[in-house]
């Protein structure tokens, strides 16, 4: 018996087409144009914020969440495991976490290449210098921040009067 081609189940059909949007240039995005540029509503944001480490927007001083072009890229990237290609959300995760373990392309050529011995002993140098600063930093922060013990000092507000004659008011 020979199956009809239409009727074999494929791979292609589980996927979903998906054409990622256009993201305009700007250097902030609040979560509204965020769920719209990716057509999904802004709990879902929110959530996806909660399951996935790589997508961690700033918070203004009123606590309203401040996307980065590079946010907009990741939720965009969650929406296309997620719809499009049919992962899970754990599957999603996993698959992001690889992705940003391994080099970009655009970096994989730089990230190959060895440093020579001088340059990774620099490197070396340099970052225990600024971890040395980053700790001279929370120990100022630390007594900046803590309630300052001083000292009390009492001094006499007032000298003592010295009359000769006796009398407070000298003629």
């Amino acid at each position: 018996m020979v199956s009809s081609p239409t009727s074999m189940p494929t791979q292609l059909s589980r996927k979903r087409a998906y054409s990622p949007p256009h993201i305009p240039d700007r250097l902030y995005f609040k979560i509204g144009d965020v769920a719209e540029l990716c057509g999904v509503e802004t709990y879902v944001l929110r959530f996806w914020e909660s399951q996935f480490p790589q997508l961690k927007p700033n918070k203004s001083g009123t606590g309203q969440r401040l996307y980065r072009r590079r946010d907009v890229e990741t939720a965009l990237e969650i929406k296309r495991l997620v719809h499009a290609e049919g992962y899970t959300l754990s599957g999603a995760r996993a698959v992001l976490g690889q992705a940003q373990r391994q080099p970009g392309k655009r970096n994989s050529s730089q990230a190959s290449l060895p440093l020579a011995g001088d340059q990774s002993k620099r490197l070396d140098q340099v970052a225990a210098v600024i971890g040395h600063a980053r700790a001279e930093l929370r120990e100022l922060a630390n007594l900046l921040g803590s309630p300052a013990m001083q000292p009390v000092r009492r001094r006499n507000r007032l000298a003592p009067i010295r009359t000769a004659s006796g009398s407070l008011f000298p003629s």
